[in-house]
């Protein structure tokens, strides 16, 4: 008798608890969402805002785009500790689990301090180089590098972004030594390249198509397993010269960790329709991005797919963000 008045209160408590899921995702949301992503302007600001855009009438609240610049970690360090009620989820790409590999200081785990919600899209990275380079592939490439080990350089806009990641992975699938010039950005890198003051670099389908198209620059390969129809008669790295290589952006949508289950699967379901719709697939091909849509488990596991690669060309080619 005394244990039955003891424990109905506490399984009156635990009964609520789990019901509480599906009744608060009934209620959701119950005001504006807010999407937080990177500064304006570049492609997760642009993605951004066509997911918001488009599950705004559905979801029957404003979904405002809070763009945050300066600093990955801004953005990120918010999402986490925002309410875990699915009203401000991140929409971000590789440096949610690339930093914490770069900068010891950051303590944030992708899986552990986020609920993945949808893998949005996916950008493959060209390999173009300065059309007096005496190559045209991938496997030419090695093999000058490899009879001039030292002399050639690739250009590069951010310690630690795709591109350098994918220049580093190129050298120590190939072994070669071709050395790394940084810039302060991507224009200028790209600009440099064009002036042939460096060799070749690793860069967006969607920045470097006029140069190439124009005979500026010359394109060697796709980074993606599979050529892509952003670059449409262009073979991959890996088909070229380095079988088995693989590098490519992915962004993807995250609530806060302990946001319930059925509020992510609202979250999930709302996004996946909006990059199924045609008119959406074109603005982000246009853009150089190709439009995903996945189960939140798909996400996670792209991610630690990303970790075990990305996490052993950071640790031996010795990179730290600055």
């Amino acid at each position: 008798m005394l244990l039955s008045r003891y424990f109905a209160p506490l399984l009156t408590s635990v009964t609520v608890f789990i019901n509480a899921g599906p009744v608060y995702a009934q209620n959701f949301p119950s005001k504006p969402v807010r999407v937080v992503t990177a500064e304006s302007g570049g492609a997760a600001d642009l993605i951004t805002r066509l997911v918001a855009q488009g599950i705004g009438g559905s979801l029957g609240q404003p979904v405002i785009v809070d763009n945050r610049g300066g600093s990955a970690v801004i953005p990120v360090e918010m999402v986490a500790k925002a309410a875990h009620d699915g009203h401000t989820v991140l929409l971000y790409s590789g440096g949610l689990w690339t930093l914490p590999m770069l900068r010891p200081s950051i303590s944030w785990d992708a899986i552990r301090d986020f609920a993945p919600v949808t893998l949005v899209a996916r950008s493959p990275n060209v390999l173009v180089v300065h059309p007096s380079l005496p190559v045209s592939s991938v496997r030419d490439l090695i093999a000058l590098a490899k009879a001039r080990p030292g002399q050639l350089n690739y250009a590069e806009g951010t310690t630690g972004a795709m591109p350098h990641l994918a220049a580093e992975l190129l050298k120590a699938m190939a072994g070669v030594d071709i050395l790394r010039v940084p810039y302060k950005g991507t224009a200028l890198a790209l600009n440099d390249l064009i002036g042939g003051q460096v060799q070749l670099m690793f860069a967006t389908a969607g920045g470097v198509a006029a140069q190439v198209k124009s005979g500026r620059l010359k394109a060697l390969a796709v980074t993606s397993a599979e050529p892509s129809t952003l670059l449409p008669g262009l073979t991959t790295v890996a088909a070229s010269g380095l079988p088995g290589y693989e590098a490519g952006t992915i962004f993807g949508v995250f609530a806060p960790a302990g946001t319930a289950g059925p509020v992510v699967t609202r979250l999930n379901q709302e996004i996946v329709q909006v990059l199924n719709r045609g008119e959406v697939k074109e603005k982000l091909f246009s853009i150089g991005v190709e439009a995903v849509g996945s189960a939140p488990a798909q996400l996670v596991s792209a991610i630690k797919t990303e970790v075990s690669k990305w996490g052993k060309v950071i640790r031996d080619a010795g990179i730290r963000a600055e």
